[in-house]
C-alpha cells in the first residue's frame, strides 16, 4: 500500500510540542492529523469562518451571557452564614 502523504519535519520548542500533543489527545487524534488539520482549517478559511461566527455570536449575545454568568456566579458573592471568613 502506497501513502499519497508526505513527509516533513518540523522543530517545535518542547513546551510547544507538549502543548500541540496535548490538544490532538484531547480531540482524540494523533498529533499529524492534528497538525494537518490545523494547516487545512487555516488554509481552507474555516478556521477564520469559525472565528468570526464565535465574535458575532459574542457580540449579539454577549450582555446575555455576562448578565447570566453574574446571576450564577451570585450565590458564592457573598460569604454564607456559619462560613469560615
Amino acid at each position: 500500500m502506497t501513502s499519497t502523504k508526505k513527509q516533513t519535519q518540523v522543530r517545535l520548542d518542547e513546551d510547544v510540542l507538549a502543548a500541540g500533543k496535548g490538544a490532538a489527545h484531547a480531540r482524540g487524534l494523533d498529533f499529524n492529523k492534528y497538525v494537518e488539520r490545523l494547516i487545512i482549517e487555516d488554509t481552507t478559511g474555516a478556521r477564520a469562518a469559525g472565528m468570526t461566527a464565535a465574535q458575532r455570536f459574542i457580540d449579539e449575545h454577549g450582555t446575555f451571557l455576562d448578565d447570566l454568568e453574574q446571576q450564577f456566579d451570585a450565590p458564592y458573592a457573598e460569604p454564607q452564614p456559619g462560613a469560615a471568613a
